[in-house]
């Protein structure tokens, strides 16, 4: 089984190397880079281009990693002995399975996915670094082990708001995302709009990497905002005028509520038109 991307996912060549060699390895693949990048869609083209079920994980602050594992609800099994419900004398009714679970008794070998880790506070990954070390744990209330028949295969992306701890470090296989360069960029619009106008492309992405370079900027706009703000462009049937002579004393791009999203970026851009109009004078 090799990873060489999909009709739908342009992957580079670096990508290739880091999917194959975790899924050899049965490693964990740890995914890093800005938000935006395509690192949840990366597990996604994985499971599709293994033809293997996705289980989905999204991790958020008050996420536990025993809630991957199972939950038992002990008040829900109080209150049905309390009712006199049968159900009470098979505790396993009160069992709920975690996505690690399923991915370990899953029939087909899965492709696990375990969204944005570093959301979750810092021991979250260290408690479960025996899991997936071993690919199996132990249900305390019936006695039973869990264990994988074979390793799926595990996607764990970050944004990189927190550091990750050592020793979960040295069980994963890690890659970095680096921001699209022009050519992967235009290979990914090609892939979302084919056939789109090629001039309009190439005025669209010198407009979209001089906002990224512009210093002092708060939230650079992404892969995933450039897509959207081209299907805005095409949707209004803007005409190409718009972008090739654009005054520089309107430093906003037409549209920018795709590209621009919070006040601060918006205002330093307005002060910048400002500044151009006065110069020009």
């Amino acid at each position: 089984m090799r990873f060489e991307g999909t009709q739908d996912y342009v992957a580079t060549d670096d990508l290739k190397v880091a999917v194959n060699a975790a899924v050899l390895l049965r490693r964990p693949l740890l995914v890093k880079g800005e938000p935006g990048t395509g690192k949840t869609v990366l597990a996604q083209e994985i499971a599709k281009a293994l033809n293997a079920p996705l289980i989905e994980w999204n991790v958020k602050s008050t996420t536990k990693a025993h809630q991957g594992l199972y939950e038992y609800d002990a008040v829900a099994r109080l209150r049905d002995g309390q009712l006199g419900d049968q159900r009470v004398h098979d505790i396993g009714n009160y069992i709920r399975k975690g996505k690690l679970w399923e991915a370990f008794t899953s029939p087909t070998l899965p492709v696990l996915l375990i969204d944005e880790i570093d959301k979750a506070d810092i021991e979250f990954p260290n408690d479960l670094l025996q899991e997936l070390d071993r690919m199996a744990f132990h249900v305390y209330e019936t006695g039973e082990t869990v264990a994988a028949k074979e390793r799926p295969v595990v996607v764990i992306t970050s944004n990189n708001e927190k550091e990750l701890p050592d020793a979960f470090l040295r069980r994963c296989f890690f890659h970095y995302i680096k921001f699209p360069d022009r050519e992967t960029m235009q290979a990914i619009i090609d892939v979302h709009f084919p056939g789109i106008q090629k001039i309009l492309v190439s005025r669209a992405l010198e407009i979209f990497y001089e906002i990224r370079e512009v210093p002092g900027l708060k939230k650079k706009p992404s892969t995933s905002e450039l897509l959207d703000w081209l299907k805005l462009i095409l949707a209004e049937d803007m005409p190409l005028d718009v972008l090739q002579d654009r005054d520089p004393t309107k430093a906003i791009p037409p549209l920018h509520g795709a590209l621009l999203k919070n006040e601060q970026d918006i205002m330093m851009f307005e002060r910048l038109a400002f500044m151009s109009r006065r110069q020009g004078r």
